[in-house]
């Protein structure tokens, strides 16, 4: 921290690593160190979940559209062919293809961030699982990316949708909006997906599901947030 400017200094200073915060107190301290910067800085979130995710009823992982997108641009590739590949380009798809897009692939070619397929493309797809699956691109009908709607799944992912998963040591990470966005919007969003996954909690989950909540932005200060907070407003939605 020696050589960080003295105002970006002083907001890690300011912050209580002792004390949890509401969203709304987070969201306000981490703003005021975005406006210092240059570029449109990334809001992200960590929780970090009581679960062992080796254990299928242990397992966390879904999509989730976030009220306000993300702000962040997202390139969606399709596997599809005929009325299908059609309909993908219409929805606003970057990439849409089959063998061709697979040999691409197989190239080493993915300029993508989402990977969508209809259902009879999934033979093609497969064969790519050993290139897709660690990058966390193949696509899954868990997660609405193997779909006969492609028109559906391709306008969601343009309009926010974000995948999220436990990590092995369960700790989901997620972006949740830019500085750009104004204060309201942002903890909208971090509310939003903290209940989203308060609403998934596992079969398997035992004692304390959710162990500690922290957002931060691309270059600012980790806040720890009142878990309790999100729990009394599930029960008021209740």
């Amino acid at each position: 921290m020696s050589k960080a400017p003295k105002k970006m200094k002083a907001l890690y200073e300011a912050v209580d690593r002792n004390k949890l915060y509401t969203v709304e107190e987070a969201v306000k301290i981490l703003q005021s160190g975005s406006k210092q910067r240059k570029f449109d800085e990334t809001f992200e979130i960590a929780l970090n979940l009581n679960i062992d995710p080796r254990h299928a009823d242990q397992a966390v992982r879904g999509m989730f559209e976030l009220p306000h997108g993300t702000g962040g641009s997202v390139r969606v590739a399709v596997f599809a062919k005929d009325d299908k590949a059609k309909e993908a380009k219409d929805a606003g798809a970057d990439i849409v293809g089959a063998e061709d897009l697979a040999e691409k692939i197989k190239a080493g070619e993915m300029d993508f961030d989402r990977c969508i397929a209809t259902p009879d493309m999934m033979p093609l797809v497969g064969q790519l699982g050993k290139i897709l699956g660690p990058k966390g691109l193949m696509p899954n009908p868990k997660l609405g990316t193997v779909t006969p709607d492609v028109k559906k799944a391709v306008e969601s992912a343009k309009g926010g949708a974000i995948e999220y998963r436990a990590e092995k040591a369960g700790i989901i990470h997620a972006g949740v909006g830019k500085a750009s966005f104004d204060e309201k919007k942002l903890a909208e969003n971090i509310t939003a997906f903290v209940r989203e996954i308060i609403r998934v909690k596992p079969s398997g989950a035992k004692g304390t599901y959710m162990k500690k909540i922290t957002v931060s932005s691309t270059m600012g200060p980790g806040i720890k947030l009142d878990i309790a907070s999100f729990s009394s407003q599930d029960k008021k939605a209740a």
